[in-house]
C-alpha cells in the first residue's frame, strides 16, 4: 500500500509520540508499504518553526531529509496537476496544506495516513 503521512503524523512517527494510532504506526512500520511526505509537509513544518509553532531538533531541512532517509521514506513532489486538483475539491476545509494533501492522496491513489477525519469528506481513503 502507498501512504501518505499527514505532517503531525510524520512528526508523531519520528519522535515516537504516543498520540500516533496503532493502526497508523503498524502501516507505517510495514516493510511491504511505501510512505510518503509531500513537500507541502515540510513547507508547513518551516512555517512553523519559523512562527514559534514547532521546534525540531535540526534546521527543518536537514532534518527532514535526515528522517526521510533513516525511516525510508520518500518525498512527494507538489506538482501542477495537484495544485489545479485543489481547485476542483469543495471547500470543507480552509487549510490549504489539508487540500494540498487531499489532492495529492487523490491524483497518486495514496491513502492518508492523518488522525484528523476531514480527508474522507475528499473521497481519500484515510487510516488511522
Amino acid at each position: 500500500m502507498r501512504l501518505l503521512l499527514d505532517t503531525h503524523t510524520f512528526l508523531w512517527w519520528v519522535s515516537d509520540n504516543e498520540a500516533l494510532s496503532d493502526a497508523a504506526g503498524a502501516r507505517i512500520a510495514d516493510d511491504r508499504n511505501e510512505c510518503f511526505l509531500s513537500q507541502a509537509s515540510a513547507w508547513e513544518m518551516a512555517i512553523k518553526v519559523g512562527n514559534g509553532k514547532l521546534t525540531l531538533p535540526a534546521p527543518v531541512g536537514r532534518f527532514v531529509e535526515e528522517q526521510l532517509a533513516s525511516n525510508a521514506f520518500r518525498l512527494l513532489p507538489i506538482e501542477l496537476a495537484h495544485v489545479a486538483h485543489v481547485a476542483t475539491l469543495p471547500f470543507h476545509h480552509r487549510d490549504p496544506f489539508d487540500r494540498l494533501l487531499a489532492a495529492q492522496a487523490l491524483k497518486e491513489k495514496l491513502a492518508i495516513v492523518s488522525a484528523d477525519p476531514i480527508f474522507r469528506k475528499y473521497g481519500a481513503k484515510r487510516i488511522w
